[in-house]
């Protein structure tokens, strides 16, 4: 890796605001991560039921859905760090309610399912204002890696949050996971009143709320590039991106394992997610991502497939890890190219699109594979979903020159 990548990753994060807000943002997601691995084993445990694991995670995410397009729109006109200090405050309350109802033995599966779409509606409106507000906390020429580093943050937070939660549920317990959790939104809500940021939002909307909202829905899907990768997320998401939610339901009905499997399987994916997004994040240029995007997504469909063959825990390991590498630079890759092409004015916007297809998609997949996972047994809706994600990934290889310089010759 070259060694000034690692220098230009320093000096940005040696930056104040950015600084601060890195490390509160990196602890919130890990340990909203954290609260839906833990939700999602809880689920198991209470009902040993693949569709109330998938019914937890389809709360959690698919908020998102319904309100990415509009969230994006409001981080184009209101004050990005007043919202994310109002959201924290709401994320603290229903983890300590969390925590606390666990602790008392009062926590079943309807409130944990209520508490969790609260989350996920708290969670699913702050994205665009988390992703968008970086533009405000660095100046020009160090927009490019902060992006870079907010999006490892972002998605090395899918896999590091399930591996921390994974030992933690082995050797503290599901009310340690959920305290822990709590101390997470608390250090956020802390460090946010020490940011400042140098602009905010530009926008200055000529029409209402909701011909806002759609001209940032036109602008995503309708920009070369962008279009392809959303799609390709959306897809992913689907088909294959809800085995990291299922992975309560591999490691007990398919491995045959306990609460110690489960936490070997996600400490794996977040071993493999740490070693991906370091690489990516050492490189100096974004150019090159449209072909790594592609790459990694064959790899780690290739990687499941695999994984869905395995009969034993310790075969399934190495291939979580590689897993876990290959989806967080697929994610990281893909979102890095979408915020550095996208204008300013558009950003809070077309990642309200983003944050859409990144929670909305696994949120029905994990529905739907684990109604599936009951019906059919976990491995064969995981392999229909890897034959389907390299048939779509297999169209944008026929045309990668296309897509490579509708992302790339700009940079």
């Amino acid at each position: 890796m070259p060694r000034l990548g690692f220098e230009r990753i320093f000096q940005v994060l040696g930056q104040r605001n950015y600084g601060l807000f890195t490390l509160g943002n990196s602890m919130s997601l890990i340990g909203t991560w954290m609260q839906r691995i833990a939700s999602g084993w809880l689920a198991w445990t209470l009902t040993e039921s693949a569709t109330w694991v998938g019914a937890i995670a389809f709360a959690d995410l698919f908020p998102c859905v319904l309100l990415g397009p509009f969230s994006g729109a409001a981080a184009d006109r209101w004050n990005r760090l007043r919202v994310l200090k109002i959201g924290q405050i709401l994320g603290l309350a229903q983890a300590l309610l969390l925590a606390a109802l666990y602790q008392t033995g009062t926590l079943s599966i309807w409130p944990l399912f209520l508490i969790t779409l609260f989350h996920g509606t708290v969670t699913g409106f702050l994205q665009p204002f988390r992703l968008a507000i970086t533009s405000g906390l660095v100046t020009a020429e160090w927009l490019n890696t902060a992006i870079a580093i907010n999006s490892v943050t972002f998605n090395l937070a899918r896999f590091v949050g399930p591996a921390a939660a994974g030992v933690l549920i082995a050797f503290g317990g599901l009310g340690g996971t959920y305290a822990v959790n709590a101390v997470t939104f608390a250090g956020f809500t802390l460090l946010l009143n020490l940011v400042s940021i140098h602009n905010q939002p530009k926008h200055r909307p000529s029409a209402g709320f909701l011909a806002d909202t759609m001209v940032g829905v036109r602008h995503a899907v309708s920009t070369p590039g962008v279009n392809a990768l959303l799609l390709m997320t959306v897809v992913g998401g689907l088909m294959v991106r809800p085995v990291v939610e299922l992975l309560p339901g591999w490691a007990a009905k398919v491995f045959h394992g306990s609460s110690g499997d489960f936490a070997a399987l996600t400490s794996a994916l977040g071993i493999g997610a740490v070693i991906g997004g370091l690489w990516l994040a050492a490189r100096r240029s974004p150019r090159g991502l449209a072909g790594i995007m592609l790459g990694s997504q064959i790899a780690m469909c290739l990687v499941l497939l695999a994984f869905a063959a395995s009969w034993h825990v310790w075969m399934a390991l190495p291939l979580a890890m590689l897993a876990g590498a290959a989806m967080v630079i697929g994610a990281i890759s893909a979102q890095t190219l979408t915020q550095i092409i996208v204008a300013e004015e558009m950003r809070g916007r077309v990642l309200g699109i983003w944050g859409l297809t990144v929670r909305g998609s696994p949120a029905i997949g994990a529905l739907v594979m684990g109604a599936a996972s009951d019906r059919f047994g976990m491995r064969p809706p995981l392999i229909v979903g890897v034959i389907v994600t390299l048939a779509v990934v297999g169209y944008f290889v026929i045309r990668f020159d296309r897509m490579r310089r509708a992302l790339e010759d700009g940079l």
